[in-house]
């Protein structure tokens, strides 16, 4: 291990990293519940994701581990699993309903779309072309809108109330004054409130203690007092589950290919494929900075760069094993300060996932409440970007804004990326009439605002 992984000429030793490793997964093992309660929602079953989910985290860890010797975990991101869903729940009312097949053959493309652009070189060019305020801004709005998504799957916040309007068809949520969509605070009596507030305030507490893996301790902690209080029954929930991994059941290469081009869901695949560019590119390289790989340049963006294709196959990897886009772990930031300095990180991370396949009977038993606390919770870690945005200056604040308010507003992660960039460009154009050549609107940026106004103007907001 030591002369393949390079252990000593990066000041570790096997034990460090391993441990590293157990860390990091611990970190970010939550998502092996919330990924199959959030996929859950949209369609799919349960079980096949999380099969996808532990397979594909462990797998392509362990890949980007040995050909990267990166100490960098991969697994089904946060928010895009989320966009996955509500695009595919949002559809449902549409003449041209979005299935969850067509959503993983959408993932499954951007990942074909996000290896060439890995290969050409034009993903690092989008990297330089987007500011850096529009990129944390996208970040921060994918933190509420997946925060949005916690407290309405826990009940905490409701959207409307019963109709009680006789001319509107029953099933549309109005309040008192037949008007959509307007947001409430839950009933604190409903188990699934409670119980994610318990879970809120146990996960909180753990994180300002700087416990390891709070947000996992957090979740099996809000397990135990559901099932201490009557809310989950051990014994029905386990009868019948099965500790040894049934991958029968996977939704191995679950795609339909002539629905996505009947549906057009063009901007679904754009949207994966834009929100992972960023979401990779900063973890990847925050992470290579603080474990010193980056002391040297030239060897460190040539490992960055093998890092961004294993990330890429990863996409349609993760796909054709039936999960939303696989992206890098910030999280993995936690074994790096543990002392994770190299892949055997990684594949200790990913060996420790493969192991999690046998835990199914166990992760069952956690209630969407406690995963709904965890969700709030990866919000207000996605929002901490928010200070590095430049709100001093209008043409960046505007655009940043829009993008986070947007977000989860409109309950579409598209259509915030889509104002942003638009915006930015049109009042980066009107600031250099003032200021000559203060905003640089590089010629990519100008491309994604007349297709992205062409797609509103042609499709539509529901396109």
């Amino acid at each position: 291990m030591n002369g393949f992984f390079r252990l000593k000429e990066h000041g570790t030793n096997a034990r460090t990293e391993i441990l590293a490793g157990l860390t990091t997964f611990m970190t970010m093992a939550y998502i092996l519940a919330l990924n199959p309660n959030i996929l859950g929602s949209a369609g799919l079953s349960a079980y096949s994701v999380f099969l996808a989910t532990a397979l594909a985290a462990g797998i392509f860890t362990i890949v980007l581990g040995l050909f990267v010797n990166f100490p960098v975990a991969l697994a089904p991101g946060m928010g895009l699993n989320a966009y996955f869903a509500s695009t595919v729940l949002a559809s449902q009312a549409t003449d041209a309903p979005i299935t969850p097949e067509m959503a993983l053959t959408a993932v499954f493309m951007s990942g074909i779309i996000f290896l060439i652009l890995t290969i050409t070189q034009v993903r690092q060019m989008l990297i330089v072309a987007v500011p850096d305020s529009l990129k944390h801004a996208i970040t921060v709005g994918i933190g509420l809108f997946i925060t949005i998504i916690g407290l309405k799957n826990s009940g905490v916040m409701t959207i409307g109330v019963e109709n009680t309007v006789t001319d509107i068809p029953k099933g549309v949520f109005t309040d008192v004054l037949g008007f959509e969509t307007v947001i409430h605070m839950g009933n604190l009596e409903v188990p699934s409130v409670y119980l994610t507030l318990v879970g809120l305030a146990l996960i909180a507490i753990m994180m300002v203690l700087r416990v390891p893996g709070a947000i996992l301790w957090g979740i099996l902690a809000t397990t135990v007092v559901a099932i201490i209080t009557g809310n989950v029954d051990v014994g029905q929930t386990l009868e019948g589950q099965r500790w040894i991994p049934d991958f029968s059941e996977l939704n191995f290469w679950n795609f339909d290919f002539s629905g996505v081009w009947e549906t057009g869901i063009v901007s679904v695949i754009v949207t994966f494929t834009f929100v992972e560019l960023f979401d990779t590119f900063g973890t990847l390289i925050g992470t290579a900075n603080r474990a010193g790989i980056m002391k040297d340049p030239v060897e460190g963006k040539k490992r960055v760069g093998k890092a961004m294709f294993v990330d890429a196959v990863a996409v349609s990897g993760g796909a054709m094993l039936g999960t939303s886009t696989v992206t890098a772990y910030v999280e993995s930031s936690a074994g790096i300060a543990q002392g994770g300095r190299t892949g055997l990180t990684a594949v200790s991370t990913g060996v420790a996932f493969l192991a999690a396949l046998f835990l199914w009977p166990l992760i069952s038993l956690i209630p969407g409440s406690a995963t709904a606390a965890a969700l709030i919770i990866v919000g207000v870690l996605m929002v901490q970007s928010i200070k590095e945005i430049d709100f001093q200056d209008m043409v960046y604040a505007i655009p940043a804004f829009f993008i986070i308010a947007f977000m989860p507003f409109t309950y579409n992660i598209a259509n915030g990326i889509s104002f942003g960039l638009v915006s930015y460009v049109l009042l980066a154009f009107v600031g250099n009439l003032r200021d000559k050549g203060k905003y640089k609107i590089h010629w990519l940026m100008w491309i994604l605002a007349v297709l992205i106004v062409l797609r509103y103007a042609l499709v539509g907001s529901q396109g």
